[in-house]
C-alpha cells in the first residue's frame, strides 16, 4: 500500500503553508523501507527491511535544550574523528519506530532521501566505534510535523547521544505560529543543526550548517527556455507569503513601472483557477499564480525562466523556497532578508551571484537593480547556474556539499580553497597537481640540498650558516664529484642539525632534483654551495612565505624573459617583472622532485644534464605549467645578479653574456618542447611586514633581511 498524491495543484498551495514537506505526501516508513531495499546493503546499519519500536515511558528523560553558545572548539570532539584517509566517517543510526501511546513516527520524501544519501556516500562507517559524525534517524525537517517533547525523548534515548556531542540534526523549517524561530525549538543540547532560515544571532559560525529551505516542485520542473534568451520581465517578485507592507511596496513599484517590465505575483482566485485548470486539464500538473494587476494566471515556477532579477524577500519565516526556485530557472536573487544566513555562506561567496538589498531600502529596488551592467548580470547569470547544478540541484547534492564542508572543517588543512569552491574550472586552464593545504606544515621545517663539487670551505661555512635557521629539518650534500671522494666526517663541522653527504654516479646538475628517500619534510632548499651571504633570518622568512604558497617556487635570486625579434631572451631581475626564480636558492615542494626526475617532458632533462645549465630554467617551465602561476620573489638582495661572479674585468664580462646567450637558447628550446611559453611574469615580492619600518628591533621578527 502506497499512499498516492492528490492533485498537484492542491499540493502546491499546501506548500506555502506546510514548507517542505506541505504537499508532499509523508510516506508510512514500513512501506517506503519495504518498497526500497535494494538500495542499501544488507550488512547496512539503517537496515530498511526492519526497524526497532521503541515506547517510551512518561518519565522518560528529555534531550537538555540547545546550547547557544557552542562552538567548534569547545562542543566538537575532534579527537573521535581520527584519520580515515583524511575524511570523516558519518555513522547512520537504525531507523527506529518511537512511539507514545498511540503515536505513530512518520518519514517524509526529502529525509528519506538525506538518509539514503548518507550512506551511499564515501564518508558512511556502518561501525559506530569508528565515527566521527553521528545522524539520528528522526525526521526533524519540519518541526510543524514532529511532537517536540516525543523528540526530545527519542534524542536522549540514543545510544551514543553524549548530550548531542557529534551529532548532526537536520531542519528546514525552524519554528512555529506564532513566533517563527529561526532555529528548531526541540531540545538539541549540544548537537550541529543542519538547517535552514538562520539568522546571524541563531546561527554558531564554524559550527552549524546553513543549508537551503529545499522546494519540492523543483522535482517535477524541467527548463524550457536555453540560458542566455532574453528576459522579457527585469524584475519578477513571485512570492505570496510577503509581509502586506511589502507587498503595498512592490504594487506601487509596479504602477509606476511605465515599461512594465517588472511583474508581481500574487494568489489567484478560486473562480480564475477553476476557469484556468478546466479550460486547459494539463496545468493541473503545475502551480498557478496570477499577476497583478489583471489577475493573467500564470504557469508556476516556469514564469522565472523570463526574469532576469528574482525577488526573495522575507515572510513569516526568514528562509524562502523561492530562492533555490530563482536558481533553478537561472534567474539572479535579489535578497531582501536583514540578517539571513545564506546556504553555505562559510563556503559560497554569494556576492558572485546575489543581490542583497536591505529591508529598509526595498523602495529603492529598482534604481539599485538599474545601475547593474549588462556585464554584470550575464557574469551573474552564469554563477547563478554554476551554484546551482554544483550545489542545490537536489537533496542529495545538498547533502554532499554538506558532507564536503564538514570535513573541510575537521580536516583544514586539507580544505578545498576559495576558487574551488566559487569559480568554475576552465577546461584548457592548467591544473594544480599537487592537492596541497592551504598553507604548508611548519612543524617539519624543511630539508637544505646542498649541491657541491669540490668547494669545501664555501660548503662548511654555508652548512654553519643554513644551521642557525630554526625551520631546518636536515642538510643533504649532494657531492657532484666522482673522481674525488667528499671530506671525511671528522672534518665536517660541528652542526646542531643532521646531516648527510650522499656522492652521485655521474654529475650531472639534475642530481639536485632527485627525489632523495631521506628528504622526509614536504618543503625543500635546493642551494648552491657558494650562497653564503643569505642570513638565518632571510631563509627562515623565505620558508614562511613558501608556507602561505606551497604549489609555487619560492626565493632570492630572480630573472625574467622577453620577447625580442621574434624570439625569447633571458634578463636579469632589473626591471618590475619576474618569471622565474632560480634553483641556486630557493624552496619548492618535494612533488616537484619527482615531477623533474620521472615527468620532464620531451629530451629537456638530457639537454640540461649534457649541456651543464640551464635546470633551473626547467624546474620554472614544469611548475609554471604545471600550476598556471609565478613564482615568488623573496626579498631586494642584489648580489645575486652575476652570481658568484663579481663581473670586474673583461674576461669575466665576456662570460656572463655567454651565460646569458645559453640561458636565451635553453629558453627558446623548452617553449617549442611545450608548445608554448608556459613562464607567468609577476610585479611582486614578498618582505616581511616591518622590512623598513622605523621599529626598534626587538618588535621586528626579522631584523636582518635586505643587508647588502
Amino acid at each position: 500500500m502506497v499512499i498516492k498524491d492528490k492533485s498537484s495543484a492542491i499540493k502546491y498551495l499546501l506548500i506555502d503553508k506546510l514548507g517542505v514537506s506541505g504537499g508532499c505526501v509523508f510516506i508510512f516508513m514500513f512501506f517506503v523501507l519495504f518498497l526500497l531495499p535494494q538500495h542499501f546493503k544488507q550488512s547496512d546499519v539503517l537496515d530498511l527491511n526492519n526497524f526497532r519500536r521503541i515506547r517510551f515511558d512518561r518519565d522518560a528523560e528529555l534531550a537538555r535544550r540547545r546550547n547557544p553558545n557552542c562552538s567548534y572548539y569547545d562542543c566538537f570532539n575532534v579527537y573521535k574523528c581520527g584519520n580515515h584517509q583524511n575524511k570523516v566517517t558519518i555513522y547512520v543510526y537504525p531507523l527506529t519506530e518511537f512511539s507514545e501511546e498511540k503515536s505513530k513516527t512518520w518519514i517524509s520524501r526529502e529525509f528519506y532521501k538525506i538518509l539514503k544519501t548518507l550512506i551511499n556516500s564515501p564518508y558512511y562507517t556502518a561501525n559506530p566505534n569508528e565515527a566521527c559524525i553521528f545522524v539520528p534517524s528522526i525526521d526533524m525537517l519540519n518541526q510543524n510535523l514532529i511532537d517536540k517533547n516525543l523528540v526530545s525523548k527519542a534524542l536522549a534515548s540514543l545510544r551514543y547521544w553524549e548530550n548531542g556531542e557529534n551529532h548532526i540534526l537536520f531542519n528546514m523549517l525552524p519554528g512555529e505560529n506564532p513566533d517563527y524561530h529561526t532555529v528548531t525549538d526541540v531540545n538539541t543540547a549540544n548537537a550541529l543543526i543542519a538547517g535552514a532560515g538562520f539568522d546571524s544571532q541563531t546561527y554558531r559560525y564554524g559550527f552549524d550548517f546553513s543549508i537551503p529551505f529545499y522546494s519540492p516542485m523543483l522535482a517535477d520542473y524541467v527548463k524550457i527556455t536555453k540560458d542566455g534568451d532574453d528576459k522579457e520581465y527585469f524584475l519578477i517578485a513571485p512570492q505570496l507569503n510577503m509581509y502586506d507592507n511589502h507587498r503595498r511596496m512592490m504594487q506601487e513599484i509596479v504602477l509606476e513601472d511605465s515599461n512594465n517590465n517588472i511583474l508581481l505575483l500574487q494568489k489567484c482566485t478560486l473562480e480564475i483557477l477553476e476557469d484556468k485548470v478546466s479550460s486547459s486539464p494539463e496545468l493541473m500538473k503545475h502551480d498557478i499564480r496570477c499577476t497583478f494587476p489583471g489577475n493573467s494566471p500564470i504557469e508556476y515556477p516556469e514564469i522565472l525562466e523570463r526574469g532576469t532579477f528574482c525577488l526573495i524577500i522575507r515572510g513569516v519565516r526568514l528562509a524562502q523556497p523561492t530562492l533555490l526556485e530563482a536558481m533553478a530557472t537561472n534567474c539572479i536573487p535579489v535578497v531582501v532578508a536583514d540578517n539571513i544566513v545564506l546556504p553555505f555562506q562559510e563556503i559560497v561567496d554569494w556576492t558572485l551571484a546575489a543581490v542583497k538589498i536591505r529591508e529598509a531600502d526595498l523602495h529603492s529596488i529598482k534604481s539599485v537593480l538599474n545601475r547593474i551592467s549588462n556585464e554584470r548580470i550575464k557574469e551573474m547569470q552564469q554563477q547563478v547556474r554554476f551554484l546551482y547544478d554544483r550545489y542545490f540541484k537536489d537533496i542529495e547534492t545538498i547533502t554532499l556539499t554538506m558532507l564536503d564542508e564538514l570535513n573541510d572543517r575537521v580536516f583544514p588543512h586539507l580544505a578545498l580553497p576559495y576558487n574551488a569552491w566559487n569559480l568554475p574550472s576552465m577546461p584548457n586552464s592548467a591544473q594544480n597537481p599537487l592537492f596541497l593545504p592551504v598553507m604548508g606544515s611548519k612543524s617539519q621545517g624543511f630539508t637544505a640540498i646542498i649541491l657541491t663539487y669540490d668547494r669545501v670551505d664555501s660548503l662548511f661555512t654555508l652548512m654553519q650558516k643554513l644551521s642557525l635557521v630554526p625551520s631546518l629539518q636536515k642538510i643533504l650534500v649532494i657531492w657532484n664529484n666522482q673522481k674525488k671522494q667528499p671530506p671525511n666526517t671528522s672534518s665536517f663541522p660541528k652542526l646542531t642539525k643532521p646531516y648527510k653527504v650522499i656522492q652521485t654516479k655521474s654529475n650531472k646538475l639534475s642530481n639536485r632534483f632527485y627525489p632523495y628517500p631521506e628528504i622526509e619534510t614536504e618543503a625543500v632548499l635546493t642551494i648552491d654551495d657558494d650562497i653564503t651571504m643569505l642570513t638565518p633570518d632571510e631563509l627562515d622568512f623565505g620558508f614562511e612565505v613558501w608556507r602561505e604558497f606551497p604549489d609555487r617556487i619560492v626565493g632570492f635570486p630572480s630573472r625574467t624573459h622577453v620577447f625580442e625579434n621574434n624570439e625569447w631572451k633571458y634578463e636579469s631581475e632589473w626591471t618590475n617583472e619576474i618569471s622565474m626564480v632560480l634553483t641556486g636558492a630557493a624552496f619548492h615542494h618535494k612533488y616537484w622532485n619527482y615531477a623533474y626526475t620521472t615527468s620532464m617532458p620531451g629530451n629537456i632533462k638530457d639537454y640540461v644534464d649534457e649541456h651543464m645549465n640551464c635546470e633551473d630554467i626547467a624546474m620554472n617551465f614544469l611548475v609554471s605549467n604545471r600550476t598556471n602561476k609565478p613564482p615568488i620573489k623573496v626579498t631586494p638582495r642584489k648580489k645575486f645578479k652575476c652570481h658568484s661572479r663579481q663581473c670586474t674585468n673583461a674576461e669575466m664580462l665576456s662570460a656572463d653574456t655567454n651565460h646569458m646567450l645559453e640561458r636565451s637558447e635553453c629558453i627558446n628550446l623548452f617553449s617549442r618542447i611545450y608548445g608554448t611559453m608556459p613562464l607567468k611574469s609577476v610585479e611582486y615580492r614578498a618582505d616581511p611586514v616591518l622590512y623598513r619600518d622605523p621599529f626598534p628591533e626587538k618588535l621586528k621578527r626579522f631584523n636582518d633581511v635586505g643587508s647588502l
